[in-house]
C-alpha cells in the first residue's frame, strides 16, 4: 500500500468548486495502463472522467442517479448516459446486458449504502477497474474540532472489503487544499458537495467551529483501488 500527499492552493479564479474531484479524476485515469475501448463510469456526475480521457475509445456509458448531472454530461456518437442508482441491484442486472472492458468510479462510491454489495456486484463483470473513494480521513481535523463522527468509511474498512473481493492495488492519497480564510473554507464545503449535504451543526456551533478551526486548509483522503 502506498501513501502520497499533494498540496494545492484554492483559487476562486478557477470558478469551480470541484478542484479535488477533478484532481481525483486525473489521478484515477493515470492508474489505467492500457486504453480500454468499452468503459462504464459508475456515478459519472457531470463528466469529470469522460472529459479527461485522452485516448480514442469505442463506447463510454455514464451512470448517475442525478438527472441534472446527466443533462450536462458530455454526449456523442460513442458517449451515452443512463439514469441509475448503484445502490439498486436491478441497475447491475441491466448493466450486465452490456459488455465492458473497464469499470471506473471516481468520487462516488463513498456514498454507497452498502459498498460491499456493490463490490460483489462488480465482480460479476469479470473485468478490470479503477475506483477512487473518499474516506473518513476527509475533513479529519474539522470533524475532530466540531466533535462530529466521520460521515464516511475508513480507509482500513474499504481496504478490507477490497481484499475480500478483488486482487487489486491499493493506494491512499492525501490532499490538502489551502484557503485564504476560514470563511472561504466553509463556503467551499457548502458549494462543493464533498460533505454529502450533511448539516448537523446549529448556527452557533458552526460559528464556534469557524472561530476554532486550527488550520488554513482542508484535508481530503481518497483511496485508489486498481485491478492488477
Amino acid at each position: 500500500m502506498k501513501i502520497s500527499l499533494e498540496f494545492s492552493k484554492y483559487a476562486q479564479k478557477y470558478n469551480s468548486h470541484n478542484i479535488i474531484q477533478d484532481k481525483v479524476a486525473k489521478k484515477l485515469l493515470e492508474t489505467i495502463s492500457n486504453q480500454p475501448q468499452s468503459i462504464l463510469d459508475l456515478g459519472c456526475g457531470s463528466g469529470a472522467i469522460c472529459k479527461q480521457i485522452n485516448w480514442k475509445y469505442e463506447k463510454f456509458l455514464g451512470v448517475d442517479f442525478a438527472p441534472g448531472m446527466l443533462e450536462i454530461h458530455p454526449k456523442g456518437d460513442n458517449i451515452s448516459c443512463i439514469y441509475g442508482n448503484f445502490n439498486d441491484d436491478s441497475l447491475f442486472d441491466t448493466l450486465l446486458t452490456y459488455e465492458f472492458d473497464y469499470i471506473i468510479s471516481a468520487s462516488a462510491l463513498q456514498w454507497a449504502e452498502d459498498i460491499e454489495n456493490i463490490f460483489q456486484n462488480i465482480t460479476h463483470f469479470d473485468t478490470d477497474f479503477s475506483f477512487a473513494i473518499f474516506t473518513s480521513g476527509t475533513f479529519k481535523t474539522l470533524n475532530e474540532t466540531a466533535s462530529i463522527e466521520p460521515l464516511l468509511r475508513s480507509a482500513k474498512e474499504i481496504e478490507k472489503l477490497s481484499e475480500k473481493y478483488f486482487n487489486a492495488k491499493f493506494e491512499i492519497m492525501n490532499y490538502q487544499l489551502e484557503f485564504d480564510s476560514t470563511r472561504e473554507i466553509f463556503k467551499y464545503i457548502k458549494r462543493s458537495g464533498v460533505s454529502g449535504s450533511r448539516n448537523v451543526l446549529s448556527y452557533k456551533e458552526t460559528k464556534n467551529l469557524m472561530n476554532n478551526y486550527p488550520l488554513n486548509y482542508l484535508e481530503f483522503e481518497i483511496v485508489f483501488i486498481t485491478s492488477r
